[in-house]
């Protein structure tokens, strides 16, 4: 039941300015004109075409600024983890000699990626071969659980992928950075606990990402929409797509 007498508190005014703030700031950001090399683990095939032709999400939809806060705390979260695996010994490398963050691109530049960071060497204590890749993330208490009892490539094959297909791209650019095995990083943001797990190279895995990629880039050039994941709108992929409604009532 609506309380019509209700005053918003100091807490809700302010949030909602900074909410509005972010949300007006994100929708002024320019859209990217490539599809994202971090994105080719995704499971729906037309939702990577939605994204790609950065077609408008389903109202009610965008971001919301908490949400946009939770991605601002993971940037956070990142700059973190770079400064205590340089305090325990890590030759980390966020940028390329030129200022700019190490990345690549294929398909005349319309499939790239970004990553964030490479170790070129670390405590003798750890007996592992350099360069390797060092890819992080910050999960919640639950998501990052689950990715300690499984391991990324089963809890999180998104990230699998990316670090597969990230391996492989940079290779030309970082030689023997697909030898040796990346280093994935997850930050519990309910605990700061820390896990990290030692990712070897999978090439049948980045072979498919990047394959995929292709694929979604020549359909969306020749206009076909590629399948959708499931048959059934009340999928929880599809659930939870952001473009379900126009995917399933013909605005596709």
């Amino acid at each position: 039941m609506l309380d019509f007498n209700h005053q918003p508190t100091l807490s809700e005014k302010l949030t909602d300015l900074i909410d509005t703030a972010l949300q007006t700031e994100n929708q002024a950001q320019t859209p990217r004109n490539y599809l994202g090399a971090s994105r080719l683990g995704v499971a729906c095939d037309r939702a990577l075409q939605f994204e790609f032709t950065n077609t408008a999400v389903d109202e009610g939809r965008t971001f919301t600024g908490r949400t946009l806060r939770i991605f601002a705390a993971g940037h956070i979260f990142e700059d973190l983890a770079i400064n205590w695996l340089r305090q325990a010994g890590f030759d980390l490398y966020t940028e390329t000699a030129s200022g700019g963050q190490f990345g690549f691109a294929a398909v005349n530049g319309r499939l790239c990626g970004h990553v964030d960071g490479v170790l070129a060497g670390g405590p003798e204590s750890i007996g592992k071969d350099y360069p390797a890749l060092w890819e992080c993330k910050s999960l919640n208490a639950k998501s990052w659980k689950d990715t300690v009892k499984r391991g990324v490539t089963l809890s999180k094959p998104v990230y699998a992928a990316q670090i597969a297909l990230y391996q492989a791209y940079m290779e030309e650019q970082i030689p023997g950075i697909s030898s040796n095995p990346a280093m994935f990083t997850a930050i519990n943001k309910d605990t700061a606990e820390l896990y990290f797990e030692w990712v070897p190279f999978n090439g049948e895995l980045a072979q498919r990402a990047s394959d995929r990629g292709v694929r979604v880039i020549q359909a969306t050039d020749a206009g076909e929409l590629l399948p959708r994941i499931s048959k059934d709108p009340a999928h929880y992929e599809c659930k939870f797509c952001s473009w379900q409604d126009r995917c399933w009532q013909g605005g596709a």
